[in-house]
């Protein structure tokens, strides 16, 4: 029962979390809790405001092929690309062995596997590194090079980081943003933002020059000290990529629920 609890909470904060990201950058997004499946886009070029998630609980295989072939005609309709994100714990033991073999049966590719993590982990002490500088990102010039990082660090097109984040009065204003600077050059970032009592950990990265020198994790830190004084909260949720799973139990997180993320195999 813990990992289903785990899960529907990882859950609820992407659906819950998204919403507000999502309006954020587009007030007519397409943002809908259907039967199974809840529906986060923004028809974004920046892929990641892209996405739809089942969330029944305790779904068996039948019902999961259903949810996925329902999902898929979603993205299809859709102008631009983007993720579905399935959260493998809320799936009966039979419908998570026969999970890619329906998804394909869908025309979905696997795209990237990911974690759900959280913690009651918050206050921290007050982060240092000794090769950065940090800066909350309260201009236009630092949310472009917020921008440019994640496009980098998860191998978008510049144009498309920017087109997600460029212009945002939301994460200039309410959501906990830092920069990681070193010799004054954007060179890692990360942020946090109050969602459904929890502080959500959201777009992590570095800049792969300067990988495997604990930025990342020094970056999050700073967030999560300033969200937590900011809110009060104790307790931090975040869902991490290959790339970040190793870093994040230094702070405190637990991974919890696996999940997958899914392409359109042949979109457009």
């Amino acid at each position: 029962m813990e990992d289903l609890a785990d899960a529907v909470e990882s859950l609820e904060q992407l659906v819950v979390g998204w919403r507000e990201l999502v309006l954020d950058r587009d007030a007519a997004a397409d943002v809908r809790d259907l039967p199974g499946i809840a529906v986060r886009w923004a028809d974004s070029r920046f892929a990641f405001w892209n996405c739809v998630t089942l969330t029944d609980v305790g779904a068996a295989p039948e019902l999961v092929r259903q949810r996925l072939r329902e999902a898929a005609e979603i993205m299809r309709a859709k102008e631009r690309p983007g993720f579905l994100w399935v959260f493998e714990d809320l799936l009966t033991g039979e419908a998570r062995e026969a999970l890619g073999t329906a998804a394909a049966e869908a025309g979905l590719a696997h795209a990237f596997p990911g974690t759900g993590m959280a913690g009651d982990l918050l206050p921290l002490p007050e982060p240092a590194h000794r090769d950065l500088t940090f800066v909350r990102v309260t201009t236009g010039e630092h949310l472009r090079a917020y921008a440019d990082l994640n496009s980098q660090a998860y191998g978008f097109p510049l144009e498309d980081g920017r087109d997600g984040l460029v212009g945002s009065m939301m994460w200039r204003d309410r959501v906990h943003a830092y920069l990681g600077l070193r010799d004054g050059v954007p060179v890692t970032c990360a942020a946090t933002v109050e969602v459904a009592g929890r502080l959500f950990v959201v777009l992590v990265a570095t800049d792969p020059a300067w990988e495997r020198n604990g930025y990342g994790e020094a970056v999050t830190r700073k967030a999560l000290y300033e969200g937590g004084r900011a809110t009060g909260l104790t307790r931090a949720t975040l869902h991490a990529t290959p790339a970040g799973a190793p870093v994040y139990p230094r702070i405190g997180f637990q991974p919890n629920s696996p999940m997958a993320f899914y392409a359109l195999e042949n979109p457009g």
